[in-house]
């Protein structure tokens, strides 16, 4: 196959193919003396880039439980997620050979109780709190972004 013929097979299954669907947790904390909002990002795996802790549907596990799994696996955090999600992003996801498909993350906010030293993905990725505006600087995807700036403005605005 041609290289020309496998871009244009490529470009006709994902112009095909609907968002595959992912879920994800928008993990937080506040501050109860002045209700600054802290986001917890994590990096990826493969790129290290920026990222909110996120997965493949898990069965007949609900969305809201697989982002709060999702952000125990990736960093170790135990809180109260919302069974509301505040909206979603788009991203492409590469796979191998440098397919990629779109994704479509719909996001849950999950307040932060406590974060454990030993979990599964520990050591493959590095997490890090940033306030959320700088979190919001952090993510490469302009929906995620818009995302964690209305959801820290919100908060903040509520608690004043």
């Amino acid at each position: 196959m041609t290289v020309f013929s496998r871009l244009l097979a490529m470009l006709q299954l994902m112009v095909r193919r609907p968002p595959k669907q992912q879920y994800a947790a928008l993990c937080y904390r506040q501050d109860p003396s002045d209700h600054h909002v802290d986001v917890l990002l994590v990096t990826s795996r493969d790129t290290g880039r920026w990222i909110i802790p996120k997965g493949w549907p898990m069965g007949d596990k609900p969305d809201y439980g697989v982002a709060a799994q999702e952000a125990f696996e990736e960093a170790g955090v135990h809180g109260h997620v919302s069974r509301e999600p505040i909206g979603y992003y788009l991203y492409d996801k590469v796979l191998k050979d440098d397919f990629a498909i779109g994704c479509r993350v719909q996001v849950h906010p999950l307040e932060v109780e406590r974060l454990i030293e030993d979990y599964p993905e520990k050591g493959q990725r590095k997490s890090r709190w940033f306030d959320y505006q700088s979190a919001a600087e952090q993510v490469r995807e302009p929906l995620l972004k818009r995302l964690i700036l209305d959801f820290g403005r919100s908060l903040e605005r509520r608690a004043a």
